[in-house]
Formats: structure tokens, C-alpha cells, sequence
């Protein structure tokens, strides 16, 4: 593989989840840097992938009567996974991961106060496919994406979702709920050590009235919404320990209660912008695309957060910064940072094959991996890097692995027709297919596995069994849990 294809491979495995035969056509001939505009550019691209689930050629989904992705769990979760292999839009899928894991928010504890099904539709519903036009809170961060975390803020703010996981919907002036306050601070902007106990309490008063108002949760089709109960809110004043006004202004004002809402957005306005949000971000993002394990120089970090800030704290701009520099760039830092489950997941489908698969087949392994898409661990999301790697979660990547090489042996075969002449030819098509950096010792092994057993003829059969086998310790290695 020539190195500009490298690099854009390195691309598309942060960028996106892996070099596919969509990613091949799209990508083929482009320039890293057109690469780089073509991610970001998404919105320009016609999202229609939806479209294509249940049609021939495509990763295949399975369901205990119709597919309805907006009110059951199972379905919701196949629709993002075939979403991840087949979107024309990979940067969108996989920020919309990234916020997942930013604004974690449990299924399980919504479902506990509603239903599942109301739950599904409250995480995920298309709101054009809706009854009731609700819009699922994956389908808000897919929305705003590449836009500005100030928006995000606003929105998560008022997410149905968001109402019931961090009870905002208690939140009234005789009893300030402090939950959101807390985490507005300390895991969606400024971070831990940036707030005192008198700012939440202060971010709770700021937030009252911010309720949720729902339908007869016994129909199918009730709706949920945001709403502001003018008489539950704290129309006292709120002193912060930071700034929340441009002239260094601590306190927000006594207002009446019909203006309370403007308190929320004071208080997200200041948030948003503040200097060490923009930091915390750019660590963020920097952690998620470049790298969980080097720690970022403090002058990456200002440039980017600077970038943010200059430019309304829009996203897009910082991730352009960061693809286009050196340091991402660099060979010596591909396939460095661990693989979610997800991501495992959606790259060994694209690079493998998934012809007769479901997206089904693979939920119970992930969860078993330690991943369950939807439902996030706790409001801090999962944790990453080195902890994905626990022995029973590295077995689990296996025997996943070892079933989909199984599952896809005659497509292997047939990929692999042009590298029948010797063992060795068949695992270094393999390698490259799989977009692989093996050790030598390790490729070696393979040599020794392929060559083991029968004398090597390059046969259909050997090549199912031999080309199968090989993906499958292939997948199972180190070198594939990084991307």
C-alpha cells in the first residue's frame, strides 16, 4: 500500500471506522487533504443510508417481527452498527459515538421510569418516522455533530432523555435538583476542579422550571417535550465563583419568571466559552482521534482551543487542525490508540465482509466486550484506552472473531483467489486487507499456521479453511485492537 493510501487509511480508522469497499470508492483517488474535506464536508453527501437496510448486499439485521428501530432497543442498535459500516458519512457516526460517550445517558434508567419502548424512542427515534414526531437524543448529536458546543449544550439541556437521566424534570424552586448543574460543569464544560459546591447549587437554581412534559405514557405515540413552568423557577440571583458576563460579571440577575429560561442560557453562554472548557474540549477530541495514552503538550492544546474560541466553538474547525497536523500525520503514530468494542466491531465487518451477517449477531458480543450501545455505564460514559482490555473482554474480541472469520469463509476465499500460489502470498493479501501492522515474528506465525497440515495446493477449500483461519488469528492479535 503506497503511503498516501496509508495515510488516508489512518484517516478512516480515526475518522471513521475502517477501509471498506464503500470507503475504497469514495477515497480511492483522493489527496489526503481532499480526504480530510470530504469527512468534514459531510453535509453535502445525502444521507440515505437508511434506505438500504433489509436490501441484498448489505449487513443484514434480524428482528422478532417488523424492523422498528425507533421503539425497540435491539433494532435501534442494529440500525447505528449498519449505519457505521455502510454511511457515506463516517465522521458523523463516529462523532455522534463521541458525543454518545460526552453526554452519556443510560437507556436502562429511562426505561425503568417509562418503557422500553417509549425509552427506544427516546434515545434514537427518527422524529419523521414518529408518530408523534419525537426526535431521539442520538438522532439531536447526529444533527449537530460538526456544529458548536454551545448548541449541544442548549440542546442536551432540554433533551427529553437528558430530563429523566439527570432528573431535571424534578427540578422546581422549592427543591432544586443539582444533578445537571453538576455535570453541566464538571463533565460538559469546564471540568473537574472549576466549580465549587455554591456554583451547583447556584447551576440547580438556574435550571428550575426546565421540566419535562409528557403524554399518557400508556399509548404507543405519546409525546415528550421540554417545557418551562414559569412558577417553578428561582427568579432570585445567582453568584457563580467564574464569571459568567463579558465584563467579569459573577451574578446572574434577579428576573422575573417569564424571562427565567435566559438564566440557562447566561449560564451555558458562559460555559461554552469559557477558557478552560475550550481545553477540555480540545483534550477531548485530541484523546478520542490522536491518542489516549500520550499526554497532550499544553501547546496543542492552546492552539486548538484557541481555534475553538475564535470560531464560536464550533467543532469542525478543531478537528480540521487536528487531521491536518504533523504530529497526525505521522506513520509512528498509527494504530496507537485502542479500539472501542464498536469500533473492533464495524472495522473487522468492513474489512472482513458481512455477506449473509446481521448487525444481530454481534450486540451480545459487544456487551460482552464491554460496550452496549445506548446505554453507557454511568454519566461519566465508559472508560477507555487500556480498560477495554480485561482477559474476559479480549476472549470475547476472539470467539467474535473466530465467528464472523467462520461466517465469511467463502468470501474470504474468493477475495483471496489471487494470493493461491504459497501460504505466505495468502497471508500478506490478508494482512494488507486487513489494513494490518503485524510484527514480523507474528506474520511468521501465520506463515506456519497456513502452511501447516496438508501439502499447499492454493484449493478452493484450503483457501476457506486456511484463508478463514488466518483472518481470525489476524483479528485476535494486538496489532488489530489498536487503530
Amino acid at each position: 500500500m503506497a503511503d498516501s493510501a496509508k495515510l488516508i487509511a489512518h484517516l478512516l480508522r480515526r475518522a471513521g471506522f475502517g477501509v471498506g469497499p464503500d470507503e475504497i470508492a469514495a477515497f480511492g483517488n483522493l489527496s489526503y487533504a481532499q480526504a480530510v474535506d470530504r469527512l468534514l464536508n459531510y453535509d453535502t453527501i445525502p444521507d440515505t443510508v437508511d434506505a438500504n437496510i433489509g436490501q441484498p448486499g448489505y449487513l443484514g439485521t434480524t428482528s422478532n417481527g417488523p424492523f422498528s428501530p425507533n421503539t425497540i432497543l435491539t433494532d435501534a442498535q442494529q440500525r447505528w452498527l449498519f449505519r457505521m459500516v455502510h454511511s457515506q458519512r463516517p465522521l458523523q457516526e463516529k462523532m455522534t459515538l463521541f458525543w454518545h460517550n460526552y453526554f452519556a445517558t443510560g437507556f436502562d434508567k429511562i426505561a425503568g421510569v417509562v418503557n422500553t419502548a417509549h425509552a427506544t424512542r427516546l434515545m434514537a427515534a427518527k422524529a419523521s418516522e414518529d408518530p408523534a414526531g419525537q426526535q431521539g437524543q442520538i438522532e439531536m448529536l447526529r444533527a449537530n455533530a460538526l456544529g458548536t458546543l454551545r448548541v449541544l449544550l442548549i440542546q442536551i439541556t432540554i433533551d427529553p432523555a437528558m430530563l429523566y437521566w439527570l432528573d431535571g424534570n424534578t427540578n422546581t424552586r422549592a427543591q432544586p435538583q443539582e444533578n445537571f448543574g453538576r455535570e453541566l460543569m464538571e463533565l460538559f464544560s469546564r471540568g473537574v476542579g472549576y466549580y465549587t459546591e455554591s456554583d451547583v447549587y447556584a447551576a440547580a437554581r438556574v435550571f428550575t422550571g426546565i421540566n419535562l412534559q409528557t403524554g399518557d405514557i400508556r399509548s404507543p405515540n405519546a409525546s415528550f417535550s421540554w417545557v418551562y413552568r414559569a412558577n417553578q423557577h428561582d427568579t432570585g440571583s445567582k453568584t457563580f465563583s467564574f464569571p459568567i458576563y463579558a465584563d467579569g460579571g459573577k451574578t446572574i440577575p434577579a428576573r422575573a419568571a417569564a424571562s427565567g429560561t435566559q438564566d440557562a442560557i447566561d449560564l451555558i453562554n458562559a460555559l461554552a466559552y469559557h477558557p478552560e472548557t475550550a481545553r477540555r474540549v480540545a483534550s477531548k477530541l485530541l484523546t478520542f482521534f490522536f491518542s489516549e495514552t500520550l499526554t497532550p503538550r499544553a501547546s496543542d492544546l492552546d492552539y486548538l482551543a484557541n481555534i475553538y474560541l475564535q470560531n464560536g466553538t464550533a467543532i469542525k474547525p478543531v478537528l480540521r487542525a487536528i487531521f491536518m497536523a504533523p504530529q497526525f500525520q505521522d506513520p509512528a503514530t498509527y494504530f496507537t490508540r485502542y479500539a472501542w468494542p464498536v469500533e473492533y466491531v464495524v472495522r473487522a465487518l468492513k474489512e472482513v465482509g458481512w455477506t449473509g451477517y446481521s448487525a444481530a449477531s454481534a450486540l451480545s458480543p459487544l456487551i460482552n466486550m464491554g460496550q452496549k450501545l445506548f446505554d453507557p455505564p454511568n454519566v461519566a460514559g465508559w472508560v477507555l484506552g487500556q480498560s477495554w482490555f480485561s482477559t474476559g473482554a479480549m476472549l470475547n474480541r476472539m470467539n467474535w472473531a473466530s465467528n464472523l472469520a467462520a461466517n465469511q469463509q467463502f468470501r474470504i476465499a474468493t477475495a483471496s483467489a489471487g494470493a493461491r500460489s504459497s501460504p505466505t502470498a495468502l497471508v500478506d493479501f490478508l494482512t494488507s486487507r486487513l489494513a494490518t501492522d503485524l510484527d514480523p515474528a507474528v506474520r511468521a506465525d501465520l506463515i506456519t499456521y497456513a502452511s501447516a497440515g496438508s501439502t499447499w495446493t492454493g484449493s478452493d477449500a484450503q483457501l476457506r479453511t486456511k484463508g478463514a483461519g488466518v483472518v481470525h488469528l489476524i483479528l485476535g492479535s494486538a496489532a488489530y485492537q489498536f487503530v
